[in-house]
């Protein structure tokens, strides 16, 4: 026979009091009129005004809605920071790297437009990746 001592079990802890969990808060979601600002002011690169158009949108709708409120103020921060972005690139055009970095410019900025675009219609936020952030 075998006499080695036998390892004891871990204590097992009591169960812990069963609490329900409070009713989770309704979440309003947003209302077609202001899913349609938010789309505009993403969009607005198309109809050639893309920083006028979300800065007008955030000015007029800033305090009716929290939810145009930010995506009016994502799409200006992302419009302003193309700009400065194409700034920069276009200096470069005399280095030749301007060129393909105007391009890429203007397509990611389009591509990333219509991805906000879609998402606000979902009745989501965008955040747009490399943007700066100047409008708080």
């Amino acid at each position: 026979m075998d006499s080695a001592p036998q390892p004891n079990p871990a204590p097992v802890p009591p169960p812990a009091a069963s609490t329900p969990l409070p009713p989770p808060i309704p979440v309003s979601r947003p209302s077609g009129h202001d899913k349609v600002w938010a789309i505009l002011s993403h969009v607005s690169a198309f109809f050639g005004v893309p920083i006028l158009l979300p800065l007008i949108v955030y000015l007029a709708m800033k305090d009716d809605s929290p939810y145009i409120a930010e995506n009016a103020k994502e799409a200006l921060n992302f419009h302003i920071s193309l700009l400065l972005y194409s700034i920069v690139a276009g200096l470069l055009v005399f280095v030749v790297i301007g060129i393909p970095l105007l391009v890429a410019i203007y397509l990611g900025g389009l591509v990333l437009a219509i991805i906000a675009a879609v998402k606000a219609s979902d009745g989501g936020c965008y955040r747009y990746p490399l943007t700066i952030r100047l409008v708080k």
